[in-house]
C-alpha cells in the first residue's frame, strides 16, 4: 500500500472510490447490488464491477457467488487505516484552521466576563481559557465563574500542546496462557507512569484486575487511547496479542509515538 495514505486518499479519485466501494460492501455485505453502489457513488456499474474485480484480486474482498461479497481482514485493516488518516486530517482542520468560525467549550481558569479576551490552552487533556496570553486567543461568549464551562468565540492561532505517548503491552490469548502469564508487579509499576489505562480483551482486563488495577477504558479502548494521546495524556494499552499488530499500525497512521513493553513472566 502507499506510504502516504493521506495524499493518496485525498488526491486520487481512484483511491477515494476504492475506499467508498469497500465501505459500501462492508455496510451491506454479503448481498451487494453493484447498480446501487454505482448510483450512490455516481459512477457506472461497469466501473464498480472493475473495482470489485481488482479488490477481490488484491485480497481486500472475497466473493462467494454472484452478488455476494465480504470484506476480508486485509480490507477491514485498509479501511480502518485510511479512516484514521481522514479523521486526523479532519481533526487538523477543526483544531488548526477553522477556529474562528465556531464557539469552543473550555474550562474557565478564573472568573470571566462576556467579551473578555482570553488565551486558550491544553492542560491534563482539558481545554482551558484564562486571561494570560497564549498562542491561541479568543473572546469569551458568556459570563463564567472559575471552573465553569465557558464558550470561546473568534479563536485565532494554534492551541499549543504536546501529544501524549502510548505505552503498549500485549497479553497472550487464553490458549497461550492468558492473564496468568503477566507479571503483575511490572504491570502495576508501568501503570503508575501514565494518566490513562485501557484494556482490549478479557485477558487484558483480568491481568489488570490481578494487579489491583481497573482500566479507565475497556469498550472502545483503542479509539479512546488514541484520542486521549492526541489531547496530551500519556496512556497505557494492555491488549490481547492477536490485536496487537493492528493497533500499532493505527498508532503509526495517527502519527503517535509509542513504546512496547514485555510483561510476560520469564
Amino acid at each position: 500500500m502507499p506510504e502516504d495514505p493521506l495524499a493518496n486518499i485525498l488526491r486520487s479519485k481512484r483511491e477515494t472510490t476504492r475506499f467508498q466501494v469497500l465501505v459500501e460492501i462492508a455496510e451491506h455485505q454479503p448481498s451487494i447490488r453493484q447498480q446501487e453502489i454505482a448510483d450512490k457513488l455516481g459512477v457506472t456499474p461497469q466501473a464498480i464491477s472493475e473495482y470489485v474485480r481488482v479488490l477481490a484480486e488484491e485480497g481486500y474482498i472475497s466473493a462467494e457467488g454472484r452478488g455476494r461479497y465480504y470484506v476480508t481482514h486485509k480490507g477491514v485493516e485498509w479501511v480502518l487505516n485510511n479512516a484514521e488518516v481522514l479523521e486526523a486530517y479532519a481533526r487538523h482542520v477543526r483544531r488548526d484552521i477553522i477556529h474562528q468560525v465556531v464557539t469552543w467549550a473550555a474550562i474557565a481558569d478564573t472568573d470571566l466576563k462576556k467579551g473578555d479576551s482570553v488565551g486558550v490552552y491544553m492542560k491534563d487533556g482539558w481545554l482551558y481559557a484564562g486571561k494570560k496570553p497564549q498562542t491561541a486567543m479568543g473572546m469569551v461568549a458568556n459570563d463564567a465563574k472559575e471552573g465553569d464551562d465557558v464558550g470561546v468565540a473568534r479563536l485565532a492561532g494554534i492551541i499549543e500542546h504536546t501529544e501524549g505517548k502510548v505505552e503498549v503491552a500485549k497479553v497472550p490469548r487464553i490458549e497461550r496462557g492468558g492473564s496468568s502469564t503477566i507479571d503483575s508487579s511490572r504491570l502495576a509499576s508501568l501503570a503508575k507512569t501514565v494518566d490513562i489505562v485501557g484494556a482490549v480483551g478479557l485477558e487484558a482486563y483480568l491481568a489488570l484486575k490481578k494487579a489491583d488495577l481497573m482500566p479507565d477504558m475497556f469498550y472502545g479502548a483503542r479509539e479512546g487511547v488514541i484520542e486521549a494521546a492526541f489531547h496530551g495524556l500519556r496512556c497505557l494499552l494492555l491488549i490481547v496479542d492477536e490485536e496487537f499488530t493492528d493497533f500499532l499500525k493505527r498508532l503509526e497512521t495517527a502519527g503517535l509515538s509509542y513504546t512496547i513493553h514485555e510483561l510476560v513472566k520469564e
